[in-house]
């Protein structure tokens, strides 16, 4: 499983929680589902944030053998 697809269930999880104890608390269901939406929203763009892969500058070794390579 991916680091995304893991921080998506356990966020998911989060939210049902949330809104399992909203309905205990009586909170109205149409702002439970705004709540849920919302917070999936944030989730899915943290976890984006979190687990895309960042690239990285190429090492001191690469950059001078790509200025010394010689063409016939």
């Amino acid at each position: 499983m991916s680091n995304f697809a893991l921080y998506v269930v356990g966020f998911l999880i989060v939210i049902a929680g949330l809104a399992y104890g909203a309905y205990l608390v009586g909170i109205p269901p149409v702002w439970i589902g705004v709540g849920a939406v919302v917070l999936a929203g944030i989730g899915i763009v943290t976890g984006v944030s979190r687990t895309r892969h960042r690239e990285l500058p190429p090492d001191e070794d690469t950059r001078r053998t790509r200025r010394y390579i010689v063409e016939d």
